[in-house]
């Protein structure tokens, strides 16, 4: 079975399973209701999906909103301090999004997640900044 994701989940959008991987990636699509769904929404919707009970509990009660959904199971997000998550769930939540606009626009026979890695790249050299292990500029 995890076998079958990982296969249907390169096939249909290698730059989104590059950014969150396949399990995430698939929940991502699932809330979304399909791939072009997922990639027609803001990055603010994308780190919000799979939260949409809390966010509008929370808007009726006027308390504080969440600040993420399914993209907290990343690796990612759990590698980063807590001090430090919401920040990480709001860079990753962007370039999730343009990995899964790559994926759905992008009319390739082959598709490669080069894009994906690049973006992850990024996301891993920002956690780095937020850390202190690297400097700002510095890559």
């Amino acid at each position: 079975e995890q076998r079958l994701l990982r296969h249907r989940m390169q096939a249909i959008a290698p730059n989104l399973t590059a950014m969150v991987g396949e399990l995430v990636g698939a929940q991502l699509i699932s809330k979304a209701g399909s791939l072009l769904q997922l990639a027609k929404h803001p990055a603010s919707t994308v780190q919000l999906l799979g939260a949409e009970k809390a966010l509008f509990k929370a808007l009726k009660a006027k308390q504080k909103t969440p600040k993420y959904g399914v993209i907290f199971k990343t690796s990612l997000i759990g590698q980063a301090k807590k001090e430090h998550k919401g920040k990480m769930a709001r860079v990753l939540a962007a370039k999730t999004s343009l990995a899964a606009r790559i994926d759905s626009f992008t009319e390739d026979a082959a598709p490669s997640s080069e894009a994906g890695n690049a973006y992850r790249d990024a996301v891993e050299h920002r956690l780095a900044v937020l850390d202190g292990s690297v400097g700002y500029g510095m890559r």
